[in-house]
């Protein structure tokens, strides 16, 4: 048993002297002694210091140790309270347990080391009832604490994936999908997300579960497309300890663990037929049974699904059971791609340049006008995530804090050429040459498209060549026939 790490203090109550030296030369190394010789003393000795086991002989001029320790049961309860005596008398026992409460009756004559364990164990008992009703305060007091805690976590969760901070612009349409996902998030119904990867779907199912009565619970995530079928039904339905290689201990599923709260199944129509029967029983019964179990567990989830497939054609096709889509399209939202709507961009840009800056440790980091201009001119088959990659790339290429065109890639600056060259076919825009003829109109816009690329590329002409499909020998005759040789 280890040392106490504090010295406890022991009040040693015995009529003969010796006796107190005996006990305290046995437990002074580990514990502060004090000494009397009859109650009074010992009483005395309680109202000055802070004493966790007092030791007292039985038989005592004046009052007995029982009748002693009765008192001290009553004005120091926490006290722990030892007899020793030389006599076994019952009587004296039985009153030392019932009345006294007495920890422990030694008997005379004790033995040095026994003597010092029932100490040590006294005082370790002392600490644990200590310890346990601290912990009980400590509970019944933070309760309301904790309680503000949490509702403090869930007021910043639901101001972080509300519906405003979907970021678009004022006519966006995206606005029409977003009314209707939250005029639906107070009814638990169940709700099928469609849309282009990248187009923001577990954005809006977390503000759809975070604007609903299950906002308190857990919003839990999966991609449907990541895993085989048996590892995606233990992974959703949990599994029992040797349903199958591997499985050593007992697992919840994702459907267990987000009871009371939302299940958000991404890219549900890759899921095979076999694991949508399964999925459709659940849904039904609202209950799983893990892998390997005979029982079944009830849930309380709201699912919602998502894919970028058109389910309706997967049905009709026989890829996914109409069944199970009618279960899911409870209500049906599209997302429209980014290029659908290019209002958007500006607002998500800015948005993602001060994410990704501070991210990246660039906080200050500012979209220019001329690469706004260029996000703009491309048609982004990624949607958001694809913006949200270049921009990560030109925030890293960028020396400075305001993020230019140069650090984009080529894909995303050719097509910002041909869509230059499309717009002065049309008329002029803005940072275009306004004057002159087609021809040289164009010629202005080469100039500008080989400036930026040997820029961009210090000069390197076999990589700037490579990214305008150039050779080597091509890319030289257009620098001589614009006078760009001598600044490359």
């Amino acid at each position: 048993m280890t040392k106490p790490s504090l010295k406890a203090a022991v009040l040693v109550v015995d009529d003969e002297v010796r006796s107190q030296e005996a006990m305290r030369r046995t437990l002074d190394e580990e514990f502060t002694i004090h000494t009397a010789s009859d109650a009074a003393e010992a009483r005395t000795c309680l109202e000055n210091y802070t004493i966790s086991v007092v030791l007292c002989d039985q038989r005592m001029p004046g009052q007995s140790g029982v009748d002693f320790l009765k008192e001290v049961r009553e004005r120091w309860p926490d006290v722990v309270r030892i007899v020793i005596s030389g006599y076994t008398d019952s009587q004296d026992i039985v009153a030392g347990i019932n009345e006294a409460g007495i920890y422990q009756y030694i008997l005379k004559p004790w033995v040095p080391d026994h003597l010092l364990a029932s100490v040590r164990n006294a005082v370790e008992a002392l600490a644990l009832q200590r310890d346990t009703d601290r912990l009980h305060l400590e509970l019944r007091t933070s309760t309301p604490v904790l309680r503000q805690r949490a509702a403090g976590k869930l007021t910043k969760a639901k101001a972080t994936f509300n519906f405003d901070r979907i970021e678009r612009a004022p006519d966006s349409p995206l606005n029409a999908a977003c009314d209707m996902a939250q005029r639906v998030a107070r009814y638990d119904l169940s709700l099928l997300v469609l849309g282009e990867s990248g187009t923001g779907k577990e954005l809006l199912a977390r503000a759809v579960h975070y604007a609903s009565p299950r906002a308190s619970g857990t919003f839990a995530v999966e991609n449907c497309a990541a895993m085989p079928d048996a590892l995606l039904e233990s992974e959703l339905f949990g599994h029992k300890r040797g349903a199958f290689t591997g499985a050593y201990e007992d697992h919840q599923g994702l459907f267990q663990r987000a009871n009371g709260g939302t299940v958000f199944l991404d890219e549900i129509g890759e899921t095979s037929p076999a694991f949508q029967v399964r999925l459709l029983r659940v849904l039904q019964e609202r209950e799983v049974r893990p892998v390997g179990s005979v029982h079944s567990v009830p849930v309380d989830v709201r699912v919602i699904a998502a894919t970028h497939r058109d389910l309706e054609q997967r049905v009709r096709e026989g890829l996914f059971r109409e069944d199970l889509y009618y279960r899911l399209a409870g209500i049906t939202i599209t997302l429209p791609p980014l290029r659908e709507r290019v209002g958007d961009i500006e607002p998500i840009a800015r948005r993602l340049v001060q994410e990704v800056g501070l991210e990246l440790g660039r906080p200050h980091m500012r979209l220019s006008a001329a690469a706004l201009d260029v996000l703009k001119q491309y048609r982004w088959p990624g949607n958001t995530r694809e913006l949200r990659n270049e921009i990560a790339r030109a925030i890293a290429l960028s020396e400075g804090d305001s993020l230019e065109p140069t650090g984009f890639s080529s894909r995303v600056l050719l097509a910002h050429l041909q869509g230059a060259h499309a717009t002065v076919a049309h008329g002029p825009a803005q940072n275009l040459p306004h004057s002159g003829t087609l021809a040289e109109r164009l010629d202005s816009i080469e100039v500008m498209v080989l400036r930026e690329t040997l820029a961009r590329h210090r000069g390197n002409k076999s990589r700037a060549a490579a990214e305008l499909g150039l050779s080597r020998v091509g890319l030289r005759g257009k620098m001589q026939r614009f006078g760009l040789e001598d600044k490359a």
